[in-house]
């Protein structure tokens, strides 16, 4: 196979380089997932995509070849749908909530797939809270399934979803700059079925982009402003949250935009270990939990399904949760 064609479209910088059709992207994209491109080829594709920007049809393309090569769960017995909360860049000046927002809609009964990565690079990650609190993570999807069926909560690491997707995300440490897969990774369903996906955006330009391809793959999810790229609502100050389904997109709540009028009760401290016990005092409704992740669990347990309809959701974040009021229109 040439690549020189690929890269004869998307190398000839921002201004001269064309998008390639979708299925020459995931014919691309497959090759490279399959460790089939060579290095220097593989170089100058992932230089080509970020200089160039991934248009829709690329992104689609991408994402069909990742469908081909992932692990699947099955979905779970119920009418509940899983959600699946993609977490990939940790924690650098913020606590990592992550984890959180999982062990609270375990505790609804809603079912919970985390998948990410282990290796914090730095950073804390959701596996080090999980570890923290006794959550380890599963070596292959067959024991996240048994782990989804018994404890309605699984945390998978990527190698073991889609072992190519992993290795192009290991190529940053090499090559010293973010590619297509970053992004990619927080829009994998792990499901054979309509799950619920928590798509975080890094930037604002990457939220239109992670929308429309929602919309294009019919996929349910719950779309934000991630806080420092993780799937949780900033707890400071509320991002805007968007259910996507059916092909329509209905915004639950509106960003928060005005100045704090006091600080919500958070971690003292970013590590692993003052996280987790700031998780367990939230939990034993010993500290308030933050507004905002409380309006985020609302609208994950009415786009699972677990609440008939918006308003019933809320009701049931503020009386059996925390007691914490849960406001916004």
């Amino acid at each position: 196979m040439s690549y020189a064609q690929y890269i004869k479209e998307i190398g000839r910088g921002a201004e001269g380089a064309r998008d390639l059709p979708r299925d020459d992207a995931q014919q691309l994209y497959a090759a490279m997932l399959d460790g089939g491109v060579p290095d220097l080829e593989m170089g100058a594709i992932i230089l080509g995509l970020r200089v160039k920007g991934e248009s829709l049809d690329e992104m689609l393309g991408f994402l069909e070849a990742i469908d081909d090569r992932t692990n699947r769960l099955e979905m779970p017995h119920g009418r509940v749908r899983p959600v699946v909360l993609p977490t990939y860049n940790g924690a650098r000046k913020e606590a990592n909530l992550t984890p959180l927002l999982a062990l609270l809609l375990q505790r609804f009964g809603v079912p919970v797939v985390v998948h990410g990565l282990l290796e914090g690079f730095g950073r804390i990650t959701t596996a080090h809270v999980f570890r923290e609190l006794g959550v380890m993570p599963m070596a292959s999807a067959t024991q996240a399934q048994i782990a989804l069926e018994e404890k309605g909560l699984a945390f998978l690491p990527l190698s073991a979803i889609c072992p190519g997707i992993h290795n192009l995300l290991a190529l940053r440490s090499r090559m010293g700059v973010r590619n297509s897969a970053h992004s990619l990774v927080k829009l994998i369903n792990p499901f054979h079925g309509d799950a619920v996906m928590v798509a975080p955006a890094t930037h604002p330009e990457f939220l239109n982009l992670m929308r429309d391809i929602l919309v294009a793959r019919d996929q349910r999810g719950l779309l934000l402003r991630g806080t420092e790229g993780e799937p949780f609502a900033n707890p400071k100050r509320r991002p805007r949250l968007e259910f996507i389904h059916d092909g329509m997109v209905d915004a639950l709540f509106e960003a928060e935009h005005e100045s704090l009028r006091a600080l919500p009760n958070l971690p003292e401290a970013s590590d692993a270990v003052s996280t987790a016990k700031w998780i367990r005092r939230v939990l034993d409704k010993q500290v308030p939990l933050p507004k905002p992740i409380a309006n985020q669990l609302a609208c994950l347990l009415f786009a699972s399904g677990y609440a008939e309809d918006f308003n019933q959701a809320k009701a049931i974040v503020a009386v059996e949760s925390t007691g914490l009021l849960v406001g916004g229109n």
